[in-house]
């Protein structure tokens, strides 16, 4: 299976961490979005990473989408069979991404913009979003027992994001989400390597 990605994507990562934990392995291709390359938009009519493609020509995307897979061809290894456990973990899953959207939706309004032409009122905005999730968050942490999960491997990945691009921004009254990443890494020995990076 091939995986186009970006290094720098929280959600490629999690995707990525979360195959590199079921033992499955990937093709991972470097994708430049805004080159519009045909791998890319051929297989993905959006032009947006991550995308799978299967060994059978399949194209399977976005983040969500490839996840539900990965947890079927891993027989259910990625996601709690017991309904009320699974909705838990796809709700953190789910919160964690709507909070990574805000904050690329802030790093494209200052990367695509001139100085002059960025509207600070967006920026405020999806951050008020980040820090109304990120305080849900602090106040109701997710369990991290013996067995990882989908959900644990997006709060990964929006974690390893805010370290990326927000350092020094989110952390004060975060305690417990700024200690999380370390907690995290003792379960997951790959997470320095498979996290958002520069």
């Amino acid at each position: 299976m091939k995986l186009l990605y970006s290094p720098a994507s929280p959600y490629s990562a999690k995707v990525r961490m979360a195959a590199n934990h079921l033992g499955i392995k990937l093709e991972e291709i470097k994708v430049d979005t805004s080159a519009n390359p045909p791998e890319l938009v051929n297989n993905n009519p959006l032009g947006k990473i991550p995308t799978l493609i299967t060994d059978e020509g399949q194209a399977i995307y976005d983040s969500r989408a490839i996840m539900q897979y990965l947890n079927r061809i891993s027989d259910g290894a990625l996601y709690p069979n017991k309904d009320e456990k699974r909705t838990e973990v796809e709700v953190l899953e789910a919160l964690c991404d709507g909070i990574t959207d805000c904050l690329l939706a802030i790093v494209y309004e200052k990367r695509f913009h001139p100085p002059e032409k960025v509207h600070q009122p967006i920026i405020d905005r999806q951050w008020e979003k980040v820090t109304r999730g990120l305080a849900h968050l602090e106040a109701n942490m997710p369990k991290t027992g013996k067995k990882l999960n989908g959900g644990h491997f997006a709060l990964a990945g929006m974690l390893g994001y805010l370290m990326l691009r927000f350092p020094g921004e989110w952390e004060n009254g975060h305690v417990q989400l700024a200690a999380w990443p370390a907690v995290f890494a003792e379960k997951f020995k790959n997470y320095a390597v498979l996290r958002p990076q520069a």
